[in-house]
């Protein structure tokens, strides 16, 4: 497979896979999957399996149910084949695709699926997964995103993760984990369901807790339909709000320089990296809440969240030989603290807690980045507040001490800012702050550092306190910097990650750290087992009426 250059943005007029449809404060999404409308050739997606393409479609549900509709309390999701809601990732796509392909796409997935329960958990939009059939494999996983679970019953219809009998891998993007930890299934349940291929249906599936109800099917449309009234009914979401179009990026490819409105990415491909610079705002914040919504995609916050999130999807999936993002923040730094302040105060209003959560969700999709994040801080820097966030998510950071005397004289040396925000607005997927974790058992740095919050930092500062990895002057800034970045260009990319991986997420295990760890170094051996990917696996001979031979050493 030659896989394409791959655009995360879409809209409703150009889905091929996924229906929306509004009823005052219920959505219904209807996944009836084009069976030739495959991102890739070589593979038709039967039996409403999926692929990167039918998950792009999802997403773009998702952001656009929670900005747009501010009305629509509950979403149903069910499938749009008869006697089948969903046959799970399409085993020929992931039998063609290459390891990274396989990887990337199981990562964007949950973070799909983490978009779902997040919208549950924060934006008071319930998820009832309405099983009109089957849901095998992902199909069952997706439906393990959502807040409730009913299964139709006719005698057929069935829940089961198959991979393990099917196709001798196991089920290691989010499926397990959500069942055990989410669901609560008995782990000897668990261990049953995982390795019975055709799953668990009716009363057991119930009393298991695999789903929530099962239904028949002359009664299952009005029982969704009552569960989701019922749920509409205790959200806090505005009845009479007017939602904010998201009006397509813009997106700007000239060569190896990618730009937005107030983000931009130049690409070094023979020195393997990426230089991504963020901006600060170009004027003070909208006086009020009314005056933020009037803005709508363009006001800052939102506007910079935007371009981040595509601009990490882009190089994630299309520029796999870029290992180093060097990350910078210049701008204003007393409008970004105002803009700061701002999110902190209108956090009650629907549109500004939407813009929060989602630059909190842009930011974990960074945490979970397998590259390396260096974090350049000079004269001119903007890294305050929220903006802030993205140097303490880099795995290293360094500061000038003073200015670069040989350019500019004028110039003031820089300082960085640490607000409120950055101490509990954007938890991480272990559910703790960036700074937390920075200071994970050290409580007495993390004080430190809380007393000086609202403080311009200048580099003495920040090195005492612990918050950049090593502050240099004019002399040796450059030279250090440069060594560093051509240091990791020579590493190894895959130990890099494996490292940062254990790195990044310190603390209490959550069901995020736990998906995602199993995605960046466990399923990274899954998917390159013989016993699934090699010319005798199982993966190679699904369909074919032949089992897959298995080397019982392990290797």
């Amino acid at each position: 497979m030659t896989p394409p250059v791959v655009r995360f943005a879409t809209s409703p007029d150009r889905y091929r896979h996924w229906e929306l449809e509004l009823d005052g404060e219920v959505a219904t999404v209807t996944l009836r999957v084009d069976e030739q409308g495959g991102l890739v050739g070589g593979y038709e997606l039967k039996m409403n399996s999926y692929d990167l393409g039918v998950d792009i479609e999802l997403y773009d549900i998702v952001q656009r149910l929670r900005f747009e509709h501010p009305e629509v309390k509950s979403v149903v999701m069910t499938g749009g084949l008869e006697r089948m809601f969903c046959a799970g990732a399409n085993i020929r796509m992931l039998a063609q695709s290459s390891h990274a392909w396989k990887v990337n796409f199981c990562k964007f997935t949950n973070e799909t699926r983490n978009g779902i329960e997040d919208a549950t958990e924060n934006s008071g939009q319930t998820w009832i997964a309405a099983l009109n059939g089957t849901a095998a494999g992902g199909g069952y996983e997706l439906a393990l995103a959502c807040d409730q679970i009913v299964l139709v019953d006719d005698g057929s219809s069935a829940v089961s993760l198959p991979e393990v009998p099917l196709l001798g891998v196991l089920p290691g993007t989010g499926g397990l984990t959500r069942v055990v930890d989410k669901r609560h299934v008995r782990k000897d349940r668990a261990d049953l369901f995982a390795t019975k291929s055709e799953g668990y249906r009716g009363s057991t599936a119930v009393e298991w807790g695999l789903v929530d109800a099962t239904v028949p099917r002359n009664a299952f449309d009005t029982e969704i339909a009552r569960r989701a009234r019922e749920a509409a009914s205790s959200s806090k979401r505005p009845s009479g709000a007017t939602g904010v179009t998201l009006t397509p990026l813009d997106r700007r490819d000239s060569g190896d320089t990618i730009t937005y409105p107030y983000v931009s990415a130049r690409i070094d491909r023979t020195a393997h990296r990426v230089e991504i610079t963020v901006e600060g705002p170009s004027e003070a914040p909208p006086a009020d809440a009314a005056k933020v919504l009037a803005q709508g995609v363009d006001y800052w916050p939102l506007a910079v969240t935007r371009a981040l999130d595509d601009l990490i999807l882009h190089l994630r999936t299309n520029e796999l030989e870029l290992g180093i993002w060097v990350l910078r923040a210049v701008g204003d730094a007393e409008r970004v603290m105002a803009y700061d302040a701002q999110l902190r105060e209108l956090a009650g209003d629907w549109f500004v807690n939407e813009v929060r959560h989602y630059y909190k969700r842009t930011l974990k999709r960074l945490d979970v980045t397998s590259r390396s994040l260096i974090a350049v801080i000079d004269p001119g820097t903007a890294f305050v507040g929220l903006l802030l966030e993205l140097a303490l998510a880099a795995d290293r950071q360094y500061m000038l001490e003073g200015i670069y005397e040989d350019r500019d004289e004028e110039a003031v040396p820089a300082t960085i800012r640490v607000s409120e925000s950055n101490d509990d607005d954007f938890p991480m997927g272990n559910g703790l702050s960036r700074l937390q974790s920075r200071f994970w058992g050290d409580e007495k740095g993390l004080t430190a550092v809380r007393d000086r919050i609202g403080e311009p930092l200048d580099a003495a500062a920040a090195v005492d306190l612990g918050l950049v990895t090593l502050a240099l002057d004019d002399i040796d800034f450059e030279d250090e910097l440069r060594i560093v970045l051509e240091e990791r260009a020579s590493l190894s990319p895959d130990a890099l990650t494996g490292m940062e991986a254990n790195h990044r997420f310190v603390g209490p295990e959550t069901l995020e750290t736990k998906i995602f760890g199993r995605l960046t170094a466990w399923q990274n051996w899954i998917f390159i087992r013989p016993n699934a990917s090699g010319p005798d696996g199982a993966l190679r001979r699904y369909g074919s009426g032949r089992k897959g031979d298995y080397d019982l050493k392990r290797v």
